[in-house]
């Protein structure tokens, strides 16, 4: 059965930011509970064939996930996620950046920081993450990787996870 869940992807390059808007059919602190949670992070955080895997997570203010997204070869892509602030199960705030295996930052490519928003839409959860740019060259070279169809594909593999979670 297909639903019609609302997504949104806007680049506004006036702001240099992207906004992405997506329903999912599942209530607020499930959604909340796979954004936040390693165990559940790790079984959906990268678009498919790639896999994710948590070095380290500390989902406090603070406090950082380090991650890498595997591909079926091996090939990791490692990432940092430092938080912000955190009002639970409303919103989180955070710096993301690309890194290696060991946290340094890859200065190479942009970086962003991110407003992640929880809010009920009838029964299910929408979540909003506007993700800002510190220039129209970096908005644009995520776009150009391919950030629109990434976000597509990851945000299925979580509607696939909500529904064994929510059985």
């Amino acid at each position: 059965m297909k639903h019609n869940l609302q997504f949104d992807f806007i680049a506004d390059k006036q702001k240099n930011t992207l906004t992405i808007k997506r329903e999912f059919l599942a209530g607020r602190q499930l959604v909340w509970d796979c954004y936040t949670k390693s165990e559940l992070l790790d079984q959906w955080f990268a678009p498919r064939p790639l896999t994710t895997k948590t070095k380290s997570m500390d989902f406090s203010e603070g406090g950082h996930w380090h991650y890498a997204m595997v591909e079926p070869n091996g090939t990791e892509y490692w990432g940092l996620t430092e938080y912000v602030k955190i009002a639970p199960i409303d919103y989180y705030t955070a710096l993301d950046a690309f890194s290696n295996a060991e946290g340094t930052i890859n200065e190479e490519l942009p970086r962003a920081e991110w407003l992640v928003n929880f809010t009920d839409k009838d029964e299910n959860a929408l979540v909003e993450t506007i993700v800002t740019y510190k220039s129209l060259s970096d908005l644009e070279t995520v776009i150009q990787m391919g950030m629109e169809q990434g976000m597509i594909a990851t945000l299925e593999k979580l509607d696939e996870l909500l529904l064994t979670l929510t059985k």
